[in-house]
């Protein structure tokens, strides 16, 4: 098995995810890191040692013949300049959701990959996590017939720490919180419903966050890290200068298969966590938590009145690693997919498809409610793209 050399555009924050791959006897190493903060870089060569290549220029970076391999992890409103550049210099990309901030962007790095024949994985972990596995499990062996509507419900308690402090606050870098933070709920409605978004709806509104008066000086940077004390939302402090994006959304979707689904984000609430529910010609399925050790999924398959039991329950097991096991996972993942080929869970396509639904979900809420209707992949990639995925 050839070795592998891997860097990382965006060595900082989510790019703490690409630790797991550095694997040195196994032939897998991070040799190198991009980042503009110098506090980054100085961390990521601590973390891999004094001989790593470290640069403050994305494109230094990718000019290395010993690298071939990329962790695309920088904000999103850069993934599109530095999926396409890192493809078109022959490297395969592992890309972190959501693919782009426009429909466009995404477009544009199917396209590239497509010509340059590169792999490019993206980062939907959520396909990894264990309780989302086992309502796929339970759906494709028929535990609740044929699905006909997918229910999200976001709880995100930490939504002014994470989203309301730095640049996700601005629509210009993050067109809004339906595609920003959605991009995950979007993915997995699509996929344990077995369709992607046609035509979409959705209300919301800047409801609670514009209240706040105390914001950063736009000069000094943003401490977007969450404390518990932090409570209740409006004694929030320090928050981004531009403030332009839904604290409070709901979208409704038909999907291409006649299944309708709604997903809602309020970013606010006291407590986090997301809870799907999917309904099925024979049943449903519903989770309770998204921790692994302290969820379960409970099915319900015949009629009684209330039982918040379910019929069937099924406790997920604690595991290792950040986002309930599923970095560790999906970066296996990946560096096995580039090595060897295979299946693979994600897809850039459903990657693509999520995108769109956010984006064209963000139009409508802002026009009011107006339907959207989501812009098919062209076909031949579709078809090169959706080969791997399992």
């Amino acid at each position: 098995m050839n070795d592998l050399n891997i860097g990382v555009i965006g060595a900082g924050g989510r790019g703490a995810l690409a630790h797991n791959a550095h694997r040195p006897d196994e032939g897998v190493r991070l040799v190198a890191g991009a980042d503009t903060r110098p506090a980054a870089l100085s961390t990521f060569k601590e973390k891999f040692g004094p001989d790593v290549f470290v640069t403050d220029d994305y494109r230094k970076l990718l000019a290395l013949d010993s690298i071939q391999a990329v962790f695309v992890t920088s904000p999103d409103f850069l993934h599109e300049e530095h999926a396409v550049a890192a493809l078109e210099a022959g490297k395969h990309v592992y890309l972190e959701k959501p693919m782009a901030i426009t429909i466009e962007g995404c477009d544009r790095i199917l396209r590239v990959a497509y010509e340059k024949k590169a792999k490019l994985y993206l980062g939907h972990n959520m396909r990894h996590m264990s309780f989302v596995l086992k309502m796929k499990e339970l759906i494709d062996r028929g535990a609740i017939g044929e699905v006909k509507a997918g229910w999200c419900r976001h709880f995100i308690g930490y939504g002014c720490d994470a989203y309301f402090k730095d640049w996700h606050a601005e629509r210009e870098k993050s067109t809004g919180l339906l595609l920003q933070k959605g991009a995950h709920d979007i993915d997995v409605l699509h996929w344990l419903c077995g369709g992607y978004s046609e035509r979409v709806t959705a209300l919301g509104a800047l409801s609670l966050y514009d209240q706040i008066t105390d914001r950063r000086d736009p000069s000094k940077p943003a401490d977007a890290s969450w404390h518990d004390e932090n409570w209740p939302p409006l004694s929030q402090k320090q928050l981004n200068p531009i403030i332009d994006v839904e604290d409070l959304s709901m979208m409704l979707m038909r999907l291409n298969n006649g299944v309708l689904a709604s997903y809602q984000q309020c970013h606010y609430t006291p407590d986090s966590w997301r809870n799907y529910c999917i309904i099925g010609s024979e049943g449903r399925l519903e989770n309770f938590g998204d921790v692994p050790g302290e969820c379960s999924v409970k099915l319900w398959n015949h009629r009684e009145s209330y039982n918040p039991e379910g019929h069937e329950a099924f406790a997920i097991p604690a595991e290792a690693g950040t986002h309930g096991g599923a970095d560790p996972k999906i970066v296996a993942e990946f560096v096995r997919y580039v090595r060897e080929g295979g299946s693979i869970k994600t897809s850039a396509v459903a990657a693509r498809n999520s995108v769109a639904a956010g984006c064209m979900a963000t139009q409508s809420l802002r026009n009011g409610g107006q339907p959207a209707d989501c812009p098919p992949v062209p076909d031949e990639l579709a078809a090169y793209f959706n080969a791997d995925v399992n």
